[in-house]
């Protein structure tokens, strides 16, 4: 039998297959579920940054009423960094998953800034998380702060998380940088124990008859799979940290095809909505065929084969390629 173990971000896992940050994951029957089925680790759907200050200003303004019991609290609570308190109920999800399934088990906090909320990983990590995972976007729309600035503030939050924790932390980006090569180097040296690429966003359509924003394209497609596993191949052993694939990985050809490129693990979530939970199981064994018919008994024996940094023809990631395909292509004609 095939040996599918893996390692991501310094953790053990039985396949590469983990739950990305959804509703899937947002509930114990849901996260034991997934586990019968397969997956090697979930990430619990993301606690949004709004909602740990949220609850922090609602003790502090608790603490400062007239009817709080100890107001000579509040003193206390104004001086400290990390003030004790997090939304109680992330906290109970995280440790009651604990007890109750044996895969990894990775909070996922959804954040633009590096203040206020960030005492909150600490108690993550008390509550028995086996990493964090930091899902960072910051839309650079403020034509007011330059490219730099905005890049900066992705790696004071990665330094507020570190001096907090001591678990892994993992960074989930998106592809939205001037120069995205070098910035997923230097994050990758930041002390981050891995990267995931890329973000699926919130993308807002358009209702032509209400003229109302609403929610467009929410789930994933196989077609989706291209900037990731182009950005994987090229990153793959370039990086100080593991690299993880995202977005667009819908079957068993869409995992193999990015542990060619370098990837050490996948996480999906889309595949699931569509499919079902035993997906999991089908692109596992479907794995497990593809490799016995390649003659590979471990995935480290083809990991990365297919990275840039392994190419015969690195070129063939870079954009020419575009013009090559399309140059003379007429209407209708298959592209192979």
């Amino acid at each position: 039998m095939a040996d599918l173990t893996a390692t991501f971000a310094g953790i053990n896992l039985k396949n590469p297959i983990i739950i990305g940050s959804s509703g899937l994951t947002d509930s114990i029957e849901g996260v034991k579920e997934l586990e019968k089925q397969g997956a090697a680790a979930v990430v619990i759907k993301s606690l949004f940054e709004e909602e740990i200050i949220r609850e922090l200003e609602a003790s502090y303004n608790s603490m400062s009423s007239d009817g709080f019991l100890y107001p000579e609290t509040l003193e206390f609570y104004e001086y400290l960094d990390s003030p004790p308190e997090s939304p109680a109920r992330y906290i109970e999800l995280i440790s009651h998953l604990k007890d109750s399934v044996s895969i990894p088990v990775i909070p996922s906090i959804n954040c633009v800034t590096s203040s206020q909320w960030t005492y909150f990983p600490g108690q993550v990590e008390k509550a028995g998380a086996d990493a964090l995972e930091l899902n960072i976007f910051i839309l650079p729309s403020d034509f007011k702060r330059s490219a730099e600035e905005n890049e900066k503030v992705y790696f004071a939050i990665i330094r507020e998380v570190l001096n907090q924790v001591k678990i892994p932390v993992i960074v989930k980006l998106s592809p939205y940088f001037s120069n995205l090569g070098s910035f997923l180097q230097k994050i990758s040296q930041s002390g981050i124990k891995g990267l995931v690429l890329f973000n699926k966003f919130y993308n807002p359509d358009f209702d032509l008859d209400t003229f109302a924003v609403t929610s467009g394209g929410t789930l994933s497609s196989p077609s989706d799979i291209f900037l990731s596993l182009r950005w994987i191949a090229i990153m793959a052993e370039r990086t100080s940290c593991d690299l993880a694939a995202s977005t667009g990985v819908h079957d068993a050809l869409g995992l193999i095809k990015q542990l060619l490129a370098g990837a050490t693990a996948v996480e999906i979530a889309s595949t699931i909505y569509k499919n079902g939970t035993p997906q999991i199981g089908i692109m596992l064994k479907e794995l497990e065929k593809w490799m016995a018919a390649k003659k590979f008994s471990s995935i480290s024996d083809f990991r990365g084969k297919l990275s840039q940094a392994k190419s015969i023809n690195p070129a063939s990631y870079e954009r020419v390629q575009f013009m090559k395909y399309f140059r003379g292509y007429k209407p209708g004609e298959a592209i192979t």
